[in-house]
């Protein structure tokens, strides 16, 4: 990938989320980002919450993109996924240049659907630098401010990247994911850290109310609903209502980003864009393939031979 500034102009970031154009972390980035005056911006982002939706992409019909005034960017809302996004960010259809970094932005801590993560990773696909952004939001904890103090405390990182891009040193093997604790106003630093493992078991119920039950949040929490508990029976015609919901979670915790996360640092993890299998693992089918191939030619040939 070629950058697309010159040593005179400012580099072009491009932001989107999952969580929707109007959402307050995109809007305090975006804020950061233009005050700063350090970089051309742009937004591309979903026109409503598109969270859990992973790297999923609109194929059987155009999405549609409205301009949407936002102070000091160039900003579009798409009826599509995150992934959708910043494919057409970067594709030169909407906008007149590709971007130098794509930002995407997430006001709670990731996890395995995520559409942020799938945006950074469609970033990765085409050569563009990429970092996920998300900022872990606890109710009653957290205020409106953080958001824009979560966006500052990323500057530093932002700016580094962009000077890396513009001295064509910077590697393109992945992106960056990075995490920003609760308590941002007084995190510990910045750290280093490596993915963590969690896994969510999933289960469905049965519901009478398309209200019923609570509502699925980024970091696959529930949150109650007091309006949910009316039950208004939409199960007409024959249709079935099922909700999905969390029946239980491993998390592996030790010495990862969420780890470090949790003790107040900024956790800022490189990832792959494609997940490997474990050794163990591969190691096993190596074995396996060539033996379950013959033991079928075998079972076949005894089967023509008994008819």
């Amino acid at each position: 990938m070629e950058n697309n500034y010159c040593y005179d102009e400012k580099p072009t970031v491009m932001v989107t989320n999952d969580d929707g154009i109007d959402a307050p972390g995109l809007r305090a980035l975006v804020r950061v980002l233009v005050s700063s005056n350090s970089f051309r911006v742009l937004v591309c982002a979903p026109d409503s919450e598109k969270s859990a939706v992973s790297h999923s992409i609109t194929w059987r019909h155009p999405v549609s993109v409205k301009q949407v005034d936002i102070n000091g960017a160039t900003a579009f809302a798409v009826s599509g996924t995150p992934a959708d996004c910043t494919s057409l960010g970067i594709s030169e259809a909407l906008f007149s240049l590709i971007p130098d970094l794509v930002v995407i932005w997430l006001y709670r801590v990731i996890f395995v659907y995520s559409g942020t993560v799938a945006g950074a990773r469609e970033a990765f696909f085409n050569d563009i630098p990429a970092v996920s952004v998300s900022y872990d939001w606890v109710g009653g904890k957290s205020s409106v401010d953080d958001y824009t103090l979560a966006a500052e405390a990323c500057l530093p990182i932002f700016s580094a990247i962009l000077a890396e891009i513009k001295n064509k040193s910077y590697p393109l093997r992945g992106f960056l994911n990075i995490d920003l604790p609760t308590d941002i106003a007084n995190h510990k630093g910045y750290k280093l850290t490596k993915q963590g493992k969690s896994i969510f078991k999933m289960g469905w119920r049965q519901v009478t109310s398309e209200r019923q039950g609570g509502k699925m949040l980024s970091t696959m929490e529930m949150e109650s609903d007091s309006s949910a508990r009316t039950e208004i029976d939409t199960a007409r015609g024959g249709h079935l209502l099922f909700k999905t919901e969390v029946r239980g979670a491993q998390v592996d915790d030790d010495d990862t980003d969420k780890q470090f996360l949790q003790e107040g640092y900024i956790t800022v993890t490189p990832l792959g864009a494609l997940s490997q299998a474990e050794t163990d693992y591969q190691s096993y089918f190596k074995e396996w393939l060539p033996s379950a191939v013959q033991a079928f030619k075998g079972s076949l040939l005894q089967h023509y031979n008994v008819h």
